[in-house]
């Protein structure tokens, strides 16, 4: 076997544009993306999967409300697991159908992963990811009295909750993770960045939180020393000045070229500066390389031949 890669699935492999996200466009989706999962192990890497969970946690959200009068809510801590376990049942299906075409009898298996953040992490203070659906003036007024939640008003569509976004320091379930990727599981793990959960009297809760998913990606593939890590987005390439007649691809990029255009704010802060900030983490903490490409290109990626790759050296 190669070595193992990780390779951080986009929100976008599941509900693309334009889709009302139902289970059943997800699992079509979730095919498309396997089969590319699927190159990559018949090449023989073993394979570590992340995933997004933003659309699935929002409506799941959409679902506690409206069910209220009626079951019981859910916190969003609760949200973000239930959501690990609906994607990872999708991507899990379709993954083992398409292994099972190229006569591949690897098992895979999805945990359901728990991520501890410090609770004197300063996102608590200053809470910046909107999460759920979009409310009238008047009810987001009475949540924030009644609940004191932070609120973002969008002139175009009303105002939206802001829950904190910490940084991931420690992953819980670690050691089962790398017990299956020591035996030739696939794994997928730590979706939509992982349950955020912070230590108390000896033991830890849940917390009402969204972690970044690429980061906690690079913690993962850190601790169980892998080498490369594959982002999948819905563009080929990385590029400067995006959408603009200056647009400019990037092949190739070393972790201090990379930190230099973070500082210059060369990238969006809502879609490819996450990615970038989670690749020279990763490269930072004894990582080879970051690739950033769509997923149609995986086995390309891996190889070396497409997408841009970010390195430790020159």
């Amino acid at each position: 076997m190669n070595d193992v890669v990780l390779v951080a699935v986009g929100g976008n492999s599941l509900i693309r544009a334009g889709q009302r996200g139902t289970v059943r466009e997800q699992a079509e989706n979730a095919r498309v993306t396997a089969s590319h999962l699927a190159e990559l192990a018949a090449m023989g890497f073993g394979l570590v999967i992340t995933h997004g969970n933003g659309p699935q946690v929002g409506a799941q959200l959409l679902r506690s409300e409206a069910g209220a009068s009626q079951t019981y809510s859910q916190p969003l801590d609760v949200c973000v697991a239930a959501t690990q376990g609906e994607v990872g049942y999708v991507l899990q299906n379709a993954l083992r159908s398409k292994l099972r075409d190229k006569n591949i009898t690897l098992p895979v298996v999805t945990i359901v992963t728990q991520v501890r953040v410090e609770i004197r992490d300063p996102a608590f203070r200053e809470p910046t990811k909107p999460v759920g659906p979009f409310y009238h003036k008047e009810e987001a007024e009475r949540r924030h009295n009644e609940f004191g939640w932070h609120i973002l008003e969008d002139a175009a569509r009303g105002y939206r909750r802001l829950v904190p976004s910490p940084k991931p320091v420690e992953i819980i379930e670690i050691d089962a993770i790398r017990r299956c990727v020591q035996d030739g599981i696939i794994v997928i793990a730590v979706g939509g960045g992982g349950i955020p959960v912070v230590s108390e009297n000896g033991g830890i809760k849940g917390v009402e939180a969204v972690i970044d998913k690429d980061l906690s990606s690079a913690l993962l593939a850190t601790e169980l020393a892998i080498k490369t890590m594959i982002i999948s987005t819905d563009v080929d390439y990385v590029c400067l000045n995006f959408k603009t007649n200056a647009q400019r691809s990037l092949t190739r990029l070393t972790v201090d070229e990379a930190s230099a255009y973070l500082k210059e704010g060369r990238f969006a802060e809502g879609s490819m500066r996450p990615k970038i900030a989670a690749a020279v983490e990763f490269l930072s903490l004894g990582g080879e390389k970051v690739v950033i490409t769509s997923p149609s290109h995986l086995a390309d990626a891996a190889g070396g031949s497409y997408g841009t790759q970010i390195i430790r050296g020159n």
